[in-house]
């Protein structure tokens, strides 16, 4: 069983590794550099063919598949892990999967864009993804006020969302006003396979199931 992970180290691109990590498949790590644009070459928009990272190729059954939410319901799904079979416990888990695809990525993003990219400041589309970023903690805090994890128990849900929550220092983001979602990231920071996928590409890098 291998799967092959096209990635970079972005909060989408370690997301399947955290998850290839938490359920222990053999992968191949194939780096795509997207600050060269690597993402756009003919060999991988066949893969993909919106040219992002991250998707992966199961070479079980040559299977490709992209966009990161799918390809985490695509593992679990292989090996019975982490998505409930329950029709309401599933749902719960779809919802805050779907809360991050739709709003903590794509705000978070914008703002990490504004704040860190942009050729020169722009303070109406800082000031607009902040207040937005900050809101959508305090929806997480709320959820994580009395459970431990987002949908109930440990899920792709976390999964997806923990590699957003966690660049709060780069945005300078005050994670110390959200008491339940600063302990929920303390909570996965200290699993195992997320300090090894979200170490994916770097020196500190090292895995039983990763090869590159």
């Amino acid at each position: 069983m291998t799967i092959e992970l096209y990635t970079f180290p972005t909060p989408n691109g370690r997301k399947p590794a955290i998850m290839l990590e938490e359920v222990g498949i053999p992968y191949k790590i194939c780096k795509l550099d997207i600050t060269k644009g690597e993402q756009f070459s003919s060999e991988f928009v066949a893969i993909n063919p919106n040219g992002k990272i991250p998707a992966i190729i199961d070479r079980d059954t040559d299977t490709t598949v992209f966009e990161s939410g799918t390809i985490l319901i695509y593992l679990a799904e292989k090996t019975g892990k982490l998505l409930p079979n329950a029709t309401i416990e599933r749902l719960r888990v779809m919802e805050w999967l779907m809360f991050q695809m739709a709003n903590v990525g794509p705000i978070f993003g914008q703002l990490a864009h504004f704040r860190r990219f942009a050729p020169e400041p722009i303070p109406y589309a800082i000031d607009r993804y902040e207040k937005e970023t900050l809101r959508l903690f305090g929806v997480l805090d709320r959820q994580l006020a009395e459970r431990e994890y987002l949908a109930g128990e440990y899920s792709i849900a976390d999964i997806s969302t923990y590699p957003w929550v966690a660049v709060y220092k780069n945005l300078n983001l005050p994670l110390d006003e959200y008491p339940n979602l600063k302990r929920w990231v303390k909570t996965l920071a200290q699993r195992p396979a997320v300090q090894r996928g979200m170490a994916i590409l770097t020196p500190d890098f090292v895995s039983d199931y990763a090869q590159s």
